[in-house]
C-alpha cells in the first residue's frame, strides 16, 4: 500500500485508504502528516524534560497546537507546507535540547527514535515516512487506542487554535497535549494504561471547549436568535468559509464601504448570531450547504472564496484561481494568505479588489434559516422549555449534532429528523444540521423543533444545556434526562466531542453512520460495555429503540 488513513469516517471500505485518500489526499502527503505527528511526538517528549527542569517553550506548544490541526482531516494538502513543518520541527526539538542542558539537564541515553531522528532531506523524510506510519504499532488495540488518542488531540488543538487567535489559552490544556503525544510513544503502556489516557483526553476536550466558548462570547458576544437570509443581493461579493471568526471579523472591517458584500458557508453560518457582526450591513447572508457541496456551490458563487479552516475539498480548475487559504489551511497551487503579524490585522485586499472585477453571486435558493440558540440564548427561555417537558407537550430531545458527508447514508439523518414525533425537539451543533435546517419541522409552543446552537466548535453548548436540564429537574444523573444521543461523525473534532461527552458521564450514545474505522473489535467492546456506544440501523428501528417503544 502507498499510504495508510482511517482518521475520518468516509475512509475507503470503513477500514482505511490505501492508495489515495477519499478527501482527496495524495499518499506523498498522507505519509509526510504522519512523519509531522512523529516529530511532533519527539517534541512532545523533550518539551515534557523541559517541563520538568521549569522550561516551557511556548513556541513548542503553538506548533504542537497548528501542527496538530494542519493533519486535521481536509485541512492542508500542500506537500511543500508540510516539508516545511517538518524542518522546523527538527531545529525546534533541537532547540529544546539545548534548553535542557542549559537548565542542568540531561538528556537520557535511550531516548525514543522520534526525538533523535533528523534530516533535511525530502528523499529521506519520505522514506522515513513509510516506517513511522499508523501500522507501524503492530498490536491492534494498543494502535486503536493510540490513534483514538491522537485524533482526540487533533480535535482540542483546533479548539485550541482558535481560542489561542482570540487572545485566550490554558496551559494545563497544553501540558495534556505533550504528555498525551509522548505516551503514544511508550511501549510498556498497554491497553489498560492507555484506556485512562484517552477518558483524560475527554477532560481537557471539556475545557478546551469552554475556553474557546468564553473566548467567542466574550469577544463577541453571546449568540442571539437569528434569521439568516440564504438568498443573493446584486452586487459583488466575498464567500468565507471553515471556522475561524477573527479572519470574519477582519475581513468584514476591509470590505466595509467598498461595495462588496460578504457571505458565509457551511460552518461560518453560524456568524450570523453573534452580536457583534450584525453592525454590519454588507454581512448579508448564508450560501450554500455543508462543505462536502462546495464543488458545485463555489461554482456557482462567482466571486472570491476564503477558506480560514478545514473544511476544504480539492478545487476544480474553474474556481481555483479565485480561491484562497489561510491559517492550517493549504493546496498546491492555491494563494495562501499569510498569518497576521503581531498587533494588525490580515490583508485581505487581493480578495477584495478581486472581487469588485467578478460578478454578484447566482441565486441558488431563497428564504430564510433561524439559529442562535446557544446555551444563554436557551436559558433565556428554560422556563418554556421546563412548563413544555412538565405538561408533556415536549417529551424528548434528540442531539442530532456533529458533521454533514457525501455518503448516500447520510440521508438517515434528514429521514430521522423528519419522522420523529412532533413532540421532541433536536439539538444541533456542526455541520450536520444541513440535513435538516432547511425543514419545515415546527414548533412547540414557540420553541423551534431545530435549536442550533452553531459550529462544531459550539458543542459545549449542548453539553451546558444538559447539564443545567440536571439542575433544573433535579436528577442525580445526567443519563435520567429525556435526552438521546443520535451523533453523525465525521473528523477529529468530533473525536473529542465524543471523549467529552464521556467524561460528563453522557452513555448510550450513538454514532453514525458507521463506527469509526480506527476502533478495533476490543475497542468498541469497551466503549459498549461501559458507555452503551451503538451504532445506526434504519430509521424506523432506531426511532422505537430511542423512544422506548
Amino acid at each position: 500500500m502507498s499510504m495508510f488513513c482511517y482518521q475520518c469516517q468516509e475512509t475507503a471500505k470503513g477500514t482505511g485508504c490505501t492508495k489515495v485518500g477519499v478527501c482527496g489526499k495524495k499518499p506523498e502527503v498522507s505519509n509526510l502528516q504522519d512523519l509531522l505527528i512523529y516529530v511532533m511526538k519527539g517534541i512532545a517528549i523533550c518539551s515534557l524534560q523541559a517541563r520538568q527542569l521549569g522550561v516551557v517553550r511556548q513556541d513548542a506548544d503553538k506548533f504542537v497546537m497548528e501542527g496538530l490541526f494542519a493533519t486535521i482531516t481536509n485541512a492542508n494538502f500542500d506537500k511543500e507546507r508540510f516539508v516545511a513543518l517538518i524542518r522546523e520541527g527538527l531545529a525546534l526539538r533541537e532547540n529544546i535540547k539545548e534548553d535542557i542542558v542549559k537548565a542542568g539537564g540531561q538528556l537520557p541515553e535511550n531516548l525514543h527514535d522520534s526525538a533523535t531522528w533528523t534530516t533535511d532531506s525530502v528523499d529521506e523524510m519520505e522514506e522515513k515516512a513509510a516506517q513511522v506510519g499508523i501500522l507501524a504499532t503492530e498490536n491492534e488495540d494498543v494502535r486503536s487506542l493510540r490513534e483514538l488518542l491522537t485524533y482526540g488531540l487533533k480535535g482540542m488543538a483546533a479548539y485550541a487554535e482558535h481560542a489561542f487567535i482570540l487572545g485566550y489559552e490554558d496551559k494545563t490544556i497544553f501540558d495534556f497535549m505533550m504528555k498525551a503525544l509522548a505516551a503514544t510513544t511508550d511501549d510498556s503502556l498497554g491497553v489498560e494504561q492507555l484506556i485512562p489516557l484517552v477518558l483524560e483526553a475527554g477532560k481537557y476536550g471539556v475545557d478546551v471547549m469552554a475556553l474557546l466558548d468564553k473566548a467567542n462570547t466574550t469577544t463577541y458576544g453571546h449568540p442571539e436568535v437569528t434569521k439568516v437570509n440564504i438568498g443573493v443581493r446584486n452586487n459583488p461579493a466575498i464567500l468565507i468559509s471553515g471556522h475561524d471568526l477573527k479572519d470574519l471579523e477582519e475581513l468584514l472591517e476591509q470590505t466595509a464601504g467598498t461595495g462588496v458584500d460578504v457571505y458565509t458557508h457551511g460552518e461560518m453560518l453560524p456568524a450570523h448570531y453573534y452580536p457583534a457582526f450584525k453592525k454590519y450591513d454588507h454581512f448579508v447572508g448564508n450560501y450554500g450547504n455543508a462543505w462536502w457541496k462546495q464543488d458545485k456551490e463555489f461554482d456557482s458563487f462567482n466571486g472570491p472564496i476564503l477558506l480560514t479552516t478545514n473544511c476544504l475539498v480539492p478545487p476544480k480548475a474553474s474556481y481555483k484561481d479565485r480561491l484562497f487559504t489561510t491559517n492550517v489551511v493549504g493546496f498546491e497551487g492555491i494563494k495562501h494568505i499569510p498569518d497576521r503579524e503581531e498587533g494588525k490585522a490580515k490583508d485581505f485586499s487581493e480578495i477584495i479588489e478581486l472581487a469588485k472585477t467578478l460578478p454578484a453571486p447566482t441565486e441558488i435558493e431563497t428564504g430564510e434559516i433561524v439559529g442562535g440558540f446557544a446555551h444563554n440564548q436557551i436559558f433565556a427561555v428554560a422556563d418554556k422549555v421546563v412548563e413544555a417537558v412538565k405538561s408533556g407537550a415536549l417529551k424528548r430531545f434528540f442531539v442530532m449534532a456533529g458533521c454533514d458527508g457525501r455518503m448516500k447514508s447520510r440521508d438517515y439523518y434528514a429521514e430521522f429528523a423528519q419522522a420523529l414525533p412532533q413532540d421532541t425537539v433536536i439539538l444541533t451543533a456542526g455541520c450536520a444540521k444541513y440535513k435538516y435546517n432547511k425543514l419545515d419541522l415546527g414548533d412547540i409552543g414557540g420553541i423551534p423543533r431545530v435549536l442550533d446552537a452553531g459550529q462544531c466548535n459550539d458543542s459545549y453548548s449542548l453539553a451546558v444545556v444538559a447539564l443545567k436540564l440536571k439542575e433544573i429537574f433535579g436528577v442525580e444523573d445526567v443519563n435520567e434526562l429525556p435526552i438521546s444521543y443520535n451523533i453523525a461523525w465525521y473528523e477529529q473534532k468530533a473525536v473529542i466531542v465524543l471523549l467529552a461527552l464521556l467524561h460528563l458521564g453522557v452513555k448510550n450514545i450513538h454514532l453514525g453512520p458507521t463506527l469509526p474505522g480506527f476502533l478495533s473489535p476490543n475497542v468498541v467492546n469497551v466503549l459498549v460495555e461501559n458507555f452503551g456506544i451503538g451504532g445506526i440501523t434504519n430509521v424506523e428501528d432506531d426511532l422505537k429503540m430511542f423512544m422506548g417503544a
